[in-house]
């Protein structure tokens, strides 16, 4: 059952005023890019490693993962083209044959080209996204908190009434 309560005290503490906007949006455009590339691959693990070692908002990042791994199967066919055209540039094959040769980079599946063109993709569109989203989380993450602020629940979530409770039981 702590599982559940700590999850949901997650997500309520994602919400609260202590996250700023631009750690949110920042969150949220970090999720975007784990959520376009395909998974399974070193890719998609060292992305997850630069979301873990940043400061950040996970709850925000895992929004935009799963909001994003969802539209990432209607966008692969947009990822291939643009990953295609990249591996096939005949200016970049010497390059791609000396990354090929580095001992870990065919695990990045680079040489795919959703994936490939995922990753672009989602570099490209990182500063339009954090910059659409840093907005709307100013404007609705203060009006979220004052009305979740209201339920018994979240407060306990929060931890401002475990004092209260604590003492009610003694």
């Amino acid at each position: 059952m702590s599982y559940w309560l700590r999850s949901l005290r997650f997500l309520a503490s994602a919400l609260s005023s202590a996250n700023s906007p631009r750690q949110l949006a920042l969150g949220f455009s970090m999720g975007m890019m784990i959520g376009l590339v395909p998974k399974e691959n070193l890719t998609a693990v060292i992305l997850l490693f630069i979301l873990a070692g940043s400061k950040v908002n996970l709850c925000s990042a895992s929004l935009g993962t799963i909001v994003f791994s969802w539209l990432a199967i209607l966008i692969d066919p947009l990822s291939h083209l643009i990953g295609r055209s990249v591996l096939l540039a005949s200016s970049l094959q010497g390059f791609w044959v000396s990354v090929y040769e580095v001992p870990l980079a065919p695990w990045t599946d680079f040489n795919n080209t959703i994936v490939m063109g995922s990753l672009i993709l989602g570099l490209f569109m990182f500063y339009p996204v954090f910059r659409i989203s840093k907005p709307q989380f100013e404007k609705y993450t203060p009006l979220l908190t004052h009305k979740l602020k209201k339920y018994r629940i979240v407060q306990l979530l929060w931890g401002t009434q475990v004092g209260a409770i604590v003492g009610e039981v003694s």
